[in-house]
């Protein structure tokens, strides 16, 4: 069975500014490990509003890791997002966590108050 985590908008961030050794850790052991990374692609596009230039550099470092996997929202995931409710960038990353049975890094993990009852677990990287 192949492993992985699911990375949220706010563990990216993290990472890119160089915030949290703990990203830092998950992302390049992932990289040893060849365990797989998923980043729901709406996590992409807020990441990309979040960050300066140079964070964007380390940023696109980790989409193009052999080990990354970019979720994209097609039909079947939006709908899967919109049953969650909520911000659909925290949705979709449940949603991702949720159907592979993966952990989700988070930086922020109040934010999925309203998704306790998901069955997802949640791994803070502050």
């Amino acid at each position: 069975m192949i492993g992985g985590r699911v990375l949220d908008a706010s563990a990216l961030v993290a990472f890119a500014r160089g915030t949290s050794i703990y990203a830092a850790a998950a992302i390049w052991t992932a990289v040893e490990e060849s365990i797989v990374l998923v980043v729901p692609s709406t996590a992409v596009a807020a990441v990309w509003v979040e960050l300066n230039d140079d964070q964007r550099l380390a940023f696109d470092v980790v989409l193009d890791l052999p080990v990354t996997v970019v979720d994209n929202l097609d039909q079947a995931r939006a709908r899967a997002v919109g049953k969650l409710g909520g911000p659909q960038i925290d949705a979709h990353a449940i949603a991702c966590a949720q159907q592979r049975g993966w952990p989700l890094l988070t930086a922020d993990p109040a934010r999925y108050a309203r998704h306790k009852q998901t069955g997802v677990d949640f791994e803070p990287v502050i």
